[in-house]
């Protein structure tokens, strides 16, 4: 877990920062806040919000719980299982259908050892199916965390894989 906040509660840095977004709304309607709150929590969470979590946006919001979990269960952004320490989503809207994510999710399937929906046993990857990502001109593309990869192909997919391991080890040094 990190050490900004805990699967039961919001740590007093993510409060101050969903108060960030909280300020750029009139008072009487904090609860417009709820998109960014969500994201703040997930990110501390590694990923994942629980419900606990979300109760606690609520409070820290004055909204109904089950208002912030209408939000995080419509939007394929939000996570409420945990996740991999990689999450591929991949397009698989008509534009990167007509130009091949087909091939790329099946590739990604096989050499991950996962299905879409499904994260590998060693936490490493999860693979997630999404709608349009706005990468269209791209396609067919993946993101992973906040990166966008376009005009993938399967060698790319490999490289792109093998980028991933190097990078996370160097930041671990």
């Amino acid at each position: 877990m990190s050490k900004n906040a805990t699967s039961q509660n919001l740590s007093e840095e993510s409060r101050a920062e969903i108060d960030e977004w909280v300020a750029k709304y009139p008072a009487e309607e904090k609860q417009s806040a709820v998109m960014g709150a969500l994201m703040i929590a997930q990110e501390a969470n590694e990923g994942s919000l629980t419900t606990a979590l979300m109760d606690a946006i609520a409070k820290h919001l004055a909204m109904e719980p089950i208002a912030v979990y209408e939000v995080a269960t419509f939007y394929s952004m939000y996570e409420l299982q945990p996740v991999g320490k990689h999450k591929i989503c991949v397009c698989t809207n008509v534009s990167c259908m007509l130009c091949g994510s087909d091939e790329i999710v099946s590739h990604l399937e096989e050499k991950l050892g996962i299905k879409l929906g499904e994260t590998s046993a060693d936490k490493r990857f999860t693979l997630k199916e999404v709608e349009c990502l706005g990468a269209c001109g791209g396609a067919p593309m993946f993101q992973i965390g906040k990166q966008y990869y376009e005009n993938l192909t399967t060698e790319k997919v490999d490289t792109i894989l093998t980028e991933l391991d190097t990078t996370t080890a160097l930041k671990a040094n």
